[in-house]
This record gives structure tokens, C-alpha cells and sequence, in this order.
């Protein structure tokens, strides 16, 4: 929405310099921008998933539209700049906005943002989604309709999963993560293990984010210690290079898009005995993982064993 300058202010300021009218216009301008009371929102979608990660909290996300949103500048006010939401958020949720005003941001910036939207099917502004650290959504909010900043977390934090404790103990292997394919073969011959590899896409940091989900959640960590030889590698570089491992190609059957992560089982590094894709909670993959071992187990009992 274009911003409107009343014609007596443009008489009064007749006088001013073309260049100090721009200066006067633009602070104008950002003045009519939000300015949110928490100085924790970030705006870039990566470090969002990886502070989710490194935190555990899920990532609050905000889609809005600073300059050109009326009902996005009224959230703004009447709940992200109380002190009620301020303090929730900062026990609950990683803060991240992703603003698509009508001017002020690169084409690039512009583009990045919009892909987002296109992502998470965003056509409402404003519209405020809930991620978990791989970028699954885990609840979603449209519009605003003019909630107390007290209702507006009630109704969110309803939609929110239980967060289970935390244990120091929880998410610790027995065993190191292994972090070559040379190294996790090794290991496997050694121990008769078959090896877990969670192969990240590149050494970006969405993909990075992902893989240190599955292999710091306690149920994999669990299944890990007990039964797999673990390592946690990258196909290729953050920008996109060469194959860190050659034989990384060979067990994928091709290249690895940079955000993705797979996991493969394998006994000697070249044979690949179990796929599951990454994009899949924890939980998922551990189910997909005991139940490979079952089928593990059945195929190598002898013919006629009675159990």
C-alpha cells in the first residue's frame, strides 16, 4: 500500500531540499513499519531449523506483511509486542518471520521468501505456522480476529504436541557417529554390525539440521547402541560439489538433492539392505528400522527352528 502524504505537509516542506524530502518520506515510511517488541525473530529459514535443533523448540513462523498488511500490523500490536507473548515465546518456540513487504527487499530475498510461501501453501496474511526442526508442520493459525495476546497463545499452544522432558542422559549413543564410510565399515567388521548411514544431501544447513534430529533422538539413539555401527556424512558440499564419498553415489543409486537426508542400512559399504528417506519423522524411521531387523533376524533362522 502506497503511503499517503498529506498535501499541506508537501507545502510546508516546499522549501526542503528534494533530497531531504526523500530522507523526511522515508522515515515516514519506516515509521509506518512494525517494529516488534522481541529482538529474537529471525528471518532466515535455515538457522530457524537449526536453532530448533539445537533448542529442541519448534519454530514459530510468521508470514506478514510489514508495510502493506493492516490486519498483520494489528497482530503485531495487540500480541508479538506484549510482554505476555514475549515471555511465552521465550520458553516455548524459536522465532521466525518471514515478511513479504511491497518494497525494501531484494528480488532474490523476494523470491526465497515466496518459495516459502508456495512450501507451506500460504495464501493468508497474516498466517503464523508452527515447524518442527525439519521443517514438518505441526500446526498452522490464518488471519487474525482480533484475540488477546492471552487467547491468541492459548489457541496456539493448544494445537502444540506435548513436549516430552528432557533426560541428560537421553540421545547419547554408546558407540561414536562415525563420520567417514571407511571408518563405519571398519567398526562393522569388528563388532559384526550392520551400519546405519544417515547420509545428509550436502553440508548445508537445512540437511545438517535434519540429520542430527534423527540421530540425537533417544529412541534411534536407543536402537543404535544396541543393535548398528552409526555414521553421519554428507553426500557433497554446502555448494553443491563434488561427492565427499565415491561410494556414498554408489549406495544412494544417483545424487541426493542438497536439503534431503537418507537412510540406508548397509553390512559392508556397498550394498545397500534398507532405504528410508529422512523427510520422515524419528519416530517413523526407528519403526522402519525395528521392523528390518525382525526380517533380519526371520531370514537367518534356520529352516524348522520352532521358536
Amino acid at each position: 500500500m502506497p503511503l499517503s502524504i498529506p498535501l499541506s505537509l508537501l507545502r510546508a516542506l516546499g522549501a526542503v531540499s528534494a533530497r531531504r524530502l526523500g530522507v523526511v518520506a522515508f522515515l515516514l515510511l519506516a515509521c509506518s513499519a512494525p517494529v516488534f517488541g522481541s529482538e529474537a525473530w529471525l528471518t532466515d529459514y535455515d538457522q530457524a531449523l537449526a536453532e530448533s535443533t539445537r533448542t529442541g523448540k519448534p519454530v514459530l513462523t510468521l508470514f506478514t506483511g510489514s508495510d502493506w498488511c493492516p490486519h498483520c500490523r494489528t497482530l503485531e500490536k495487540q500480541v508479538f509486542d506484549s510482554s505476555a507473548f514475549s515471555e511465552w515465546a521465550e520458553d516455548h518456540v524459536v522465532l521466525l518471520m518471514v515478511d513479504l513487504p511491497q518494497s525494501g527487499i531484494s528480488p532474490a530475498v523476494r523470491s526465497e521468501r515466496s518459495q516459502l510461501c508456495v512450501k507451506y501453501g500460504v495464501r493468508t496474511f497474516p498466517s503464523v505456522l508452527v515447524l518442527n526442526a525439519v521443517g514438518e508442520k505441526l500446526a498452522e493459525q490464518k488471519g487474525y480476529r482480533g484475540a488477546s495476546a492471552a487467547n491468541w497463545i492459548s489457541q496456539l499452544a493448544g494445537k502444540l504436541p506435548a513436549k516430552e522432558p528432557a533426560k541428560e542422559s537421553e540421545g547419547e549413543l554408546a558407540g561414536p557417529v562415525f563420520t567417514t564410510l571407511r571408518a563405519a565399515v571398519d567398526s562393522a567388521r569388528e563388532t559384526q554390525r550392520p551400519i546405519v548411514l544417515v547420509i545428509s544431501g550436502s553440508t548445508a544447513k537445512v540437511a545438517t539440521s535434519r540429520s542430527a534430529t534423527l540421530v540425537n533422538d533417544p529412541d534411534f539413539a536407543s536402537l543404535a547402541a544396541e543393535n548398528f555401527v552409526v555414521a553421519a556424512l554428507p553426500a557433497s558440499s554446502a555448494e553443491g560439489g563434488a561427492t565427499v564419498d565415491a561410494s556414498l553415489e554408489q549406495l544412494l543409486g544417483g545424487q541426493l538433492e542438497a536439503d534431503a537426508v537418507e537412510v540406508i542400512v548397509t553390512d559392508d559399504g556397498e550394498t545397500p539392505v534398507f532405504m528410508a528417506s529422512g523427510s520422515q519423522s524419528p519416530q517413523r524411521i526407528v519403526s522402519g528400522l525395528r521392523r528390518f531387523l525382525v526380517a533380519r533376524q526371520t531370514a537367518r533362522r534356520p529352516t524348522g527352528t520352532v521358536r
